[in-house]
């Protein structure tokens, strides 16, 4: 702050005292900065607890979310509590909460690190990497009690923002309209977020031209401002490291010279210097706001000192309270639907249920919305709400269709299927209007393909068919008490059709009919060696319940899949080998290829025991009922990540270092989170095995227990995991490498 500011709050008011008889105007302006902005609810907070009555604010950036906030009716303490529970890594990203994703969507759901949409023949890129759809859901529910006010001027306290035209580089003051896209286009990093139209320009965060728009609260009225700004400015040559660093240089250098002259406009001016943080640094946001809360403590003598001297002069003006609107809910009479049409708007408002006539709270309407971009349809959906005659609402609804086609690439290595190359086409409508097909392939050693389609049914659009077909080559080592003693190949192909119902976008059920083919060819002989071909059917009944709040490191939620199904039809054309020489004695072995019944569960939870410590369970159980040994459809123990059918993962093996008809284990995780993006997991766990048919004649330990210390880095391609694993009945301690997500 400046010194000479000090001295003016005592010399001020009485000097305004002698050419005025009204109460000076005082305004307030709030620099943009990024997450540093957040340090601004120090100086409300100081401003409040003052007593101080603001007539006008003007804000750039994130000062102006937070001036806005203030001056439609927040006081400082609101704000605080509104951004400390922000999860700012979904706001500040194109991604929505796992939870919002419909079922049917949720396995493809931010998959891949790459995602190039095609459009009109070519790869159509957005002006901006974030385009962030729950950013403007969280803005509708925070502005909707001023929905009916498209003037700044009439909040309760007059507002202004400031953003830059993309065209011709000029500020545009934004002062009227939807307060919603104001705010938006005011933040609007240049590459970072898109461009946002307003009054038919194409406009982006105005930091470029105003950071700190204290001309514009001067022209307001304001006869006394008070200016906090939280830019670093220009940062010397030592500290530009990195392209955001290149980008807030750029973006300041023109207020490095305009800075010069309206510094001078501001009575009291503070500058929070950050050393340490910078506009990105959202994760750090408690850090950042005990700095603001420690300016404004110091600021507090300050601001109380001019309340009272501008009370001894005008008289008491005391600190309006409940400034916001109380309006929860309105009455929405009619719709109006704008934008993109190559989906049909039927389509929209049967999956997000909308009925004119009703009252609707923004609550109501942000998760109808997400209901509907969970479908993954529509790469925004964004409501406005106008006020009629008759006190009921309209609401406008906003389309932006995600493009028809989509290219993505994704890349998988860990030490059982080497590396490899995950390309992906998805497309919407391809051959029926309300679908999603799919073609993924895995290009590596082991070769694997998968090709789906998905179907919406009905009005609700809550029923969908699934018709998939995938094939697997891989190449699966054998194991004899824990040591490898082998190598076969297996050529698995299935073709899955199904039908489910999706209540909400957490819970499905369906039933389904499979066929699958295998083919076994040794590679390396064993002890116990078969090599042909089988195939079965199977008819199956499903459930499956997810509410995980994202993808990579959930913090927290439940998830389950549990299958049922009757195995029949089976056409064996098998040998067998005891060391290399032929079994012709089947009944010896006890084989058999019966009809019989197959139970799985998988079901994971996570519950955050503080904002860096998370734990975790992680049942599984897999049972063949009536079974006969066919070997082929027993469970395969090992591995940290599910890869390939029938198996069930095991800290402190390999994949498929024990196979068994029947299974049930327990895991738990203890996570912590070291540094952002960085985790260290330990994990322990219990199996028992064979507990239903104990007469395997490969593997018969009744119980496995084992452990794994991981670190992992949630990089942009994927999750990277390095492990140490160790097996209690093996003793053998192992390595784990996984990055990426598998096939």
């Amino acid at each position: 702050m400046r010194i000479s500011a000090v001295i003016l709050i005592f010399l001020l008011p009485l000097a305004l005292a002698a050419q005025q008889q009204e109460r000076p105007k005082i305004g307030l302006v709030l620099s943009g900065g990024g997450a540093k902005g957040l340090a601004h609810i120090g100086i409300l907070k100081a401003i409040d607890s003052a007593g101080i009555n603001v007539d006008y604010i003007t804000g750039t950036s994130m000062g102006g979310i937070v001036g806005s906030l203030y001056a439609i009716g927040y006081s400082g303490n609101d704000i605080e509590k509104i951004l400390v529970d922000i999860d700012w890594d979904i706001l500040l990203s194109n991604q929505s909460s796992l939870r919002a994703i419909v079922m049917e969507e949720k396995d493809e759901y931010n998959k891949y690190a790459i995602e190039l949409p095609w459009s009109e023949g070519k790869f159509r890129l957005p002006t901006g990497l974030i385009e962030s759809q729950e950013l403007w859901l969280k803005f509708a529910e925070l502005y909707f009690p001023v929905y009916n006010r498209k003037n700044f001027a009439d909040f309760s306290i007059p507002f202004k923002c400031v953003g830059t035209d993309i065209s011709t580089g000029e500020a545009v003051v934004m002062d009227k309209g939807e307060i919603i896209t104001a705010i938006r286009a005011t933040m609007a990093i240049p590459s970072v977020f898109t461009a946002v139209e307003y009054e038919g320009k194409s406009i982006v965060d105005g930091g470029i031209v105003r950071n700190t728009p204290i001309e514009d609260v001067i022209h307001m009225g304001a006869d006394y401002v008070i200016a906090s700004r939280v830019s670093t400015g220009l940062l010397p040559k030592e500290k530009i490291n990195t392209a955001l660093d290149i980008m807030q240089q750029v973006i300041f250098f023109r207020e490095a010279l305009e800075s010069k002259g309206s510094d001078s406009l501001a009575d009291i001016l503070i500058h929070i210097p950050f050393e340490e943080y910078n506009s990105a640094s959202f994760r750090h946001d408690k850090e950042i706001m005990a700095i603001g809360y420690h300016y404004g403590d110091s600021l507090y003598p300050y601001f109380k000192a001019l309340k009272d001297s501008l009370d001894k002069i005008y008289g008491p003006d005391p600190l309006r309270k409940n400034r916001l609107p109380k309006v929860d809910s309105v009455f929405i009479s009619s719709y109006s639907i704008s934008g993109d049409y190559k989906i049909s708007r039927n389509f929209f408002l049967n999956m997000m249920n909308f009925e004119p006539g009703k009252y609707y709270t923004p609550q109501k309407l942000n998760q109808m919305i997400r209901k509907v971009f969970g479908t993954r349809y529509y790469n925004r959906i964004i409501y406005y709400l106008e006020e009629l005659p008759d006190k009921s609402a309209k609401i406008h609804f906003e389309l932006s269709e995600n493009p028809v086609s989509f290219a993505k690439l994704g890349i998988h290595y860990n030490k059982f299927t080497g590396t490899a190359l995950i390309l992906n086409l998805t497309a919407r409508n391809l051959f029926f209007d309300h679908s999603r097909s799919l073609v993924s392939v895995n290009l590596s050693e082991n070769f694997r393909a998968k090709a789906e389609h998905l179907q919406y049914l009905g009005r609700r659009k809550s029923l969908a068919m699934l018709v998939s077909a995938q094939y697997d080559k891989i190449d699966m080592r054998t194991y004899s008490n824990f040591v490898s003693d082998g190598l076969y190949r297996q050529n698995y192909f299935i073709g899955d059709g199904k039908i489910q119902y999706s209540a909400n976008t957490r819970f499905t059920i369906g039933a389904g009919y499979k066929f699958e083919w295998i083919k076994f060819s040794p590679q390396v002989s064993s002890v116990f060696d078969l090599s042909g071909i089988n195939e079965f059917s199977t008819v199956y009944a499903f459930a499956a319940v997810n509410t995980l709040d994202r993808v990579y490191f959930p913090k927290r939620g439940f998830k389950m899949y549990a299958e049922i199904g009757d195995v029949y039809n089976q056409n064996p054309r098998l040998s067998f080998y005891s060391s290399g020489e032929p079994i012709a004695d089947l009944d010896s072995l006890g084989i058999g290829y019966n009809e019989f019944q197959k139970f799985t569960v998988i079901a994971e939870s996570y519950t955050p025991l503080s904002s860096r410590w998370n734990f975790s369970t992680l049942f599984q159980t897999g049972i063949n009922i009536n079974y006969h040994q066919s070997i082929l459809n027993d469970f395969s123990i090992g591995g940290l990540n599910k890869t390939f059918r029938n198996q069930v993962t095991f800290a402190g093996l390999e994949e498929n270092s024990v196979v068994t008809s029947s299974v049930a284990g327990l895991q738990l995780a203890l996570r912590y989170q070291l540094f952002n993006n960085i985790y260290i997991t330990g994990r322990t766990n219990g199996m028992f095995n064979n507990f239903v048919s104990p007469n395997n004649i490969i593997q018969k330990p009744n119980f496995l227990s084992g452990h794994a210390l991981s670190l992992s880095y949630n990089m942009p391609l994927g999750p990277i995991e390095v492990s140490v694993m160790y097996n209690d009945q093996a003793r053998i301690v192992r390595s784990y490498i996984n990055l990426g997500i598998s096939f």
